[in-house]
Parts: structure tokens; sequence; C-alpha cells
């Protein structure tokens, strides 16, 4: 039984595989034109909300908001439990209204593909450098006041093992909430790690069904102003992981 389902896995990562790169190839001369001016870069996000599209309907990957609470009025700090790539294939068709970027690892720039559209619209941090890292939080900061919000998984990486367990939040995403003066959203991705596990291990898991999100109440500016980056934290991770031990997946 463990052996057919590796191999239905395995062939459904190549199913995703091909027709996630093939809309990569027609998707990218649609949003390159857009990259290189800022009302361009508006109109860049709403062609990746339809490539977001794209990816649940061609992976039959409907999306269940187990909870769905109000969002901010105002650009905010998305925070989020990173469980596999499809967190961040899927979001932009489930927030289409509010335009974000990602503030991500610069690892993903090795990508041909991606790293066109992800240094122009996104925001890659260089970990292993601190100065280039503090000038992506700077930029950050700059994007929030033109009216982007913040997509950040505080975690940093996908955890190797035990997943839905979460690992540590790094305080980076509640340093710059602070220094921002915005809101936090915290969500909870219940179950994407069974539907596309890590794509380079060929028996990870990968099926289609129904991926479950919490969207959780906010934390307001002024609660975030009260609290230290630490508090924080903490806050976030309690709020991120509660759902995680009644995992519908």
């Amino acid at each position: 039984m463990t052996f057919l389902k590796n191999i239905l896995s395995l062939l459904w990562k190549i199913y995703f595989g091909i027709y996630f790169l093939a809309s990569a190839i027609i998707f990218y001369p649609i949003i390159f034109p857009f990259l290189f001016s800022e009302k361009g870069k508006k109109t860049s996000f709403k062609i990746f909300v339809t490539w977001s599209w794209v990816v649940r309907i061609m992976g039959f990957y409907p999306v269940k908001r187990l909870t769905n609470s109000k969002l901010p009025n105002e650009p905010f700090i998305i925070v989020a439990n990173h469980t596999s790539y499809l967190d961040i294939f899927l979001l932009p068709s489930i927030l289409p209204k509010q335009r974000f970027l990602y503030l991500g690892k610069s690892e993903i720039l090795q990508y041909p593909l991606l790293k066109t559209y992800f240094k122009r619209l996104n925001i890659p941090v260089y970990r292993d450098n601190p100065m280039k890292s503090a000038r992506s939080f700077i930029q950050a900061r700059k994007e929030m006041k033109k009216g982007w919000s913040l997509m950040i998984f505080p975690e940093g990486e996908i955890p190797d093992t035990n997943l839905p367990q979460m690992i540590a939040f790094k305080n980076g995403a509640f340093q710059l909430a602070k220094s921002a003066k915005v809101p936090i959203v915290p969500i909870t991705f219940m179950n994407n790690y069974e539907l596309l596990g890590e794509p380079e291990s060929f028996f990870s898991n990968a099926r289609p069904g129904k991926s479950y999100v919490h969207i959780h109440p906010f934390i307001s500016k002024k609660r975030v102003d009260e609290l230290s980056k630490e508090e924080l934290n903490t806050l976030c991770f309690k709020i991120v992981s509660a759902p995680l031990g009644n995992n519908v997946g």
C-alpha cells in the first residue's frame, strides 16, 4: 500500500511540475513588461493572482477558509507557518484584493524563471549578508509606505521534520511591524504539506485535495506598539500554531 501511494505521489508531482512550468512560461512574458514601474507592479500583482488561480484550478486545490477574519484597511504584515511551496502559490488567490509583496530568502533567485519576477516585485533577504539584509528591511518599509502589505514566513524555512509542527519564529517580522507601525495578520496553513511535499524528494506527499486555512483576527497597530518584538513573536506563534493540534488534513 505504501509503495502504491509513493508511486501515485510521484506521478502527481510530475504532473504538477509539468503544468506549473508550462504556466510559468506562459505567464512570464505577460508579467515581465509590468515589473519596471510602480504602476506596472500593481498590474503584475493582479496577473500573479490570476496565475495563483491557475495553480489552484489545474492542481485541483480548492481552498476552505476555516476562519476568515476581517483584514485591516491599511498596509499590514502577514505572518504564517510554512509547510509547502503551495503556501506561496495559493496565497495571492486567497487574498486577491490585498496587494502584497513576499519578503523571502534570496535562495529563490537561483531559479531562472522566478529570478526576475521575485527580485523586481518582491524583496529577497540575503541572510548571510547583514548589510544586504538591512537594506531589504529598509526597502520593505518604503514599500509599505507606498501601500503594499508584506508576507513573511517567520520560521525562515520549511521545517525538515514533524510537519505540521512549527519551529521557532525569528524576530525580524515583528521588529519590522513595530518600526513601520503596522498591524499583523496571522495565518495558519493547515495541510498544504500533505498536498505538495518537498519537490526534490521523489516520494514526498503529493496529491489533489482541499487546502484548509485560518485567517486569524489581526493584531492592531496599538497592540503592536504596546508589545515588545519578543512578546509579539510569542503571541503570533501561539495564534498560528493553535489550530494545528486539530489538523483537518
